[in-house]
């Protein structure tokens, strides 16, 4: 999985344009074009399984919930035959042991991680996409200080 802290840590390297060496940063702006949208294209494809798998553990928890699963699946899964150890509860509170279940809260974790990460990489991508209007504007102001 895509680490946010190492991109963060990246993008602070990344980011800096040297004003005495514009000719590079325009040059290597392509280069860094490239290296961030591998990561949001990476990124996004696995926010895309993860919520797959997501849908899949959900529709699988709701069977072994509502008493639908066959005993051989909860076997395989290591999962108890009676989810709610005894006691009887209503259709409408199986949200609440969904919400509240540790499989499916540490796939939710997943996805807002890779969310966020998506979100930042994003971020990313719009300040490259006007990076060449910056080193543009850092010409411009050389030349106005310099009296040209």
């Amino acid at each position: 999985m895509i680490n946010l802290e190492e991109v963060l840590e990246m993008w602070k390297k990344d980011s800096v344009i040297d004003d005495m060496n514009l000719d590079d940063a325009s040059k290597n702006a392509a280069k860094l074009h490239a290296k961030y949208l591998e990561f949001v294209s990476v990124t996004k494809l696995m926010l895309k399984k993860r919520r797959a798998e997501r849908e899949t553990l959900k529709k699988d928890k709701w069977l072994w919930y509502m008493g639908k699963m066959p005993k051989e699946d909860m076997d395989k899964r290591g999962w108890p035959y009676d989810p709610f150890n005894g006691l009887k509860i209503m259709k409408s509170d199986i949200d609440y042991y969904e919400k509240a279940d540790p499989e499916l809260q540490k796939i939710d974790a997943t996805v807002l991680y890779l969310e966020t990460t998506l979100e930042a990489l994003i971020e990313i991508m719009e300040n490259l996409k006007w990076r060449h209007q910056t080193i543009k504007n850092m010409i411009e102001w050389k030349k106005f200080t310099s009296g040209v």
